[in-house]
Formats: structure tokens, sequence, C-alpha cells
């Protein structure tokens, strides 16, 4: 199975979701900010084993859309699952691959939405966030 990657900088939120993740999919990857991110699916094998990203990180900077974007030209074809604050909407994030959903979000959505993904992502339909 594929891998996950979990982008988030809140240290107790991201150790949850993380544990909760790990109860179903084999292989989760955390990492606190945009840059480790970005370095790490850079890297051979693991950006070839990557199959979704999850993305709660939204610091000032290089964070929520703008970390989106700049994945997204990198990884064209990777499934983004964006786990959304509440000043955000789902416009802010206009990529094929993007699915984003709004604060709150209960732990449990976000690993059935996790599986979708992959199994959308496993199909060859990741992209195609519509179905969602």
């Amino acid at each position: 199975m594929a891998a996950i990657l979990l982008v988030d900088d809140e240290p107790l939120q991201a150790i949850a979701r993380k544990t909760l993740l790990e109860k179903r999919f084999p292989d989760v990857r955390r990492v606190q900010d945009a840059a480790e991110a970005l370095c790490l699916i850079e890297q051979q094998p693991f950006a070839g084993q990557l199959g979704l990203l999850i993305s709660g990180h939204h610091m000032p900077g290089l964070g929520g859309p703008a970390f989106v974007a700049e994945v997204c030209a990198r990884m064209p074809r990777l499934p983004v699952l964006v786990l959304g604050m509440r000043h955000e909407s789902a416009s802010d994030y206009r990529f094929d691959q993007v699915c984003f959903v709004s604060h709150p979000i209960a732990s449990s959505k976000m690993v059935e939405m996790a599986a979708l993904w992959m199994t959308l992502q496993n199909a060859g339909n990741a992209g195609n966030h519509s179905r969602l």
C-alpha cells in the first residue's frame, strides 16, 4: 500500500491524526512544516511510494494554499487532502487532485477520506475529486 504524508504544524493534533491513520494504513509519515514536506517528496524512493498528502499545515509563509500549489506543481498526480481552517474555503485550493474539507473535521471522517483517496489513487482516478 502507498505511503501517506501528514503535514501538520500542531504537535498534539498531529500525533492524534497520525495514530488514527496508522490504525488503517501501514505507512504514515508526519512532518511539521512545508520545507520538510517539499524536501521529502523530492527524495526517492519515498516520492515513488507516496500515495496521499494530508495537509493540516496553516502557518504563515509557505503554508495553506501556497504550499498545496507547490506540491501540485512538483507532483501533479499526487492526491492532496486539505484539512481546512475556519477562514479558508475550497476556492482557495483550485487543483484537480485536491480535496478540501472545512473545519472542524471529525477524525473518523479524515480517515474515511484518506481511504477513499487511496482507493481512487490505486484505481488511477485520484485526479477526479468530483467523485468525493
